[in-house]
């Protein structure tokens, strides 16, 4: 899934250790740019991410991310955890053009004319079996 839209603030870092080692957590809230904006907390994981990203409060971002959800002492819970973060500038740059709209066509017709048509009885061109 993704979403465009500013990143309104940014939450401290989280680190901790596991049994694979380090780790380093942030979350971030983004603001989507319509009529009616909504909210949403992600997070992007590791410390390299975290460096490659390099997310700024008030910049607009394309965040592509997934969803999972979790369940803790009875309770469940969402995780978005986001796993590619580009600048809307890089992706509006990246775009392809729209294609030019065609001059006016006269629609297709639905049916070949009945002069292209088949006779009643006559062997039609298709190997269909109706």
């Amino acid at each position: 899934m993704e979403l465009q839209g500013k990143i309104i603030a940014v939450l401290d870092a989280k680190t901790g250790v596991s049994a694979r080692g380090e780790w380093k957590v942030q979350e971030f809230v983004l603001e989507t740019n319509e009529a009616y904006p909504k909210k949403m907390v992600f997070s992007v994981f590791g410390d390299d991410r975290l460096r490659l990203y390099n997310i700024q409060q008030g910049q607009d971002y394309l965040v592509r991310f997934d969803i999972d959800a979790h369940e803790y002492n009875g309770r469940w819970f969402n995780s978005i955890r986001a796993f590619d973060v580009r600048p809307a500038t890089d992706v509006a740059a990246q775009a392809p053009a729209a294609p030019a709209a065609p001059a006016e066509q006269a629609p297709a017709a639905p049916f070949p004319p009945a002069s292209e048509a088949p006779a009643a009885g006559a062997e039609s061109q298709d190997d269909l079996p109706f």
